[in-house]
């Protein structure tokens, strides 16, 4: 099942809400993969938010082109994290169209997820309704797609190229309100390699 869904300003605001992710992030130097579980909280920045303003401002665009955006943030562990280590983060990111369908554009976020700073990516919507993200970053650059298998249900597959070379899938699923708000461990043990979708 897919949904139709118009542009990609539709597809950010469908998933705005809670996420349990589950990922098998397959290491190609290591020939290895590595399971891990996050918590996500997708929540809408409208037309008009002053955030907006500061994800332009930090990419020298006019906000005018923003339709809109999201904030996003996240908290998860993987199987090889060290004591102590955790994956603990947030961005905002503007979408600006462009054409006229909303289905293509460039995304402006206030940093990137492989490296800490302003980076414009683009974006593109496929005949099946995937959203695809491709961000060229200084020292390497990243492919996704994302897609739903239905209203709650989230997939994701990525490919890192670079100074890390890595591909994962990941699978998201819908949390109701009043979830605690934080990671969950993943059930996996950080000896050998794991294997485990999300």
């Amino acid at each position: 099942m897919t949904l139709e869904i118009p542009d990609a300003l539709r597809f950010f605001q469908l998933s705005c809400g809670r996420w349990m992710s589950r990922r098998s992030q397959h290491h190609l130097l290591h020939r290895r993969a590595e399971a891990g579980a996050s918590f996500i909280v997708v929540e809408e920045l409208v037309k008009g938010d002053q955030r907006l303003a500061e994800i332009a401002a930090v990419n020298d665009e006019s906000v005018e082109k923003m339709v809109g955006g999201c904030w996003v943030r996240w908290s998860g562990s993987m199987a090889w994290d060290r004591a102590g280590e955790s994956h603990e983060d947030q961005t905002m990111f503007g979408l600006i169209p462009d054409d006229d369908s909303g289905r293509s554009g460039f995304l402006l976020r206030d940093r990137g997820y492989a490296e800490k700073a302003p980076v414009a990516g683009r974006f593109h919507m496929d005949d099946e309704n995937g959203l695809i993200l491709t961000t060229d970053y200084e020292m390497m650059n990243s492919l996704e797609r994302f897609w739903f298998a239905g209203p709650n249900l989230r997939l994701r597959t990525s490919t890192v190229q670079g100074l890390s070379n890595n591909a994962s899938f990941c699978m998201e699923t819908r949390q109701a309100e009043g979830v605690q708000d934080r990671a969950q461990q993943p059930e996996t043990s950080t000896k050998g390699p794991a294997l485990f979708g999300w």
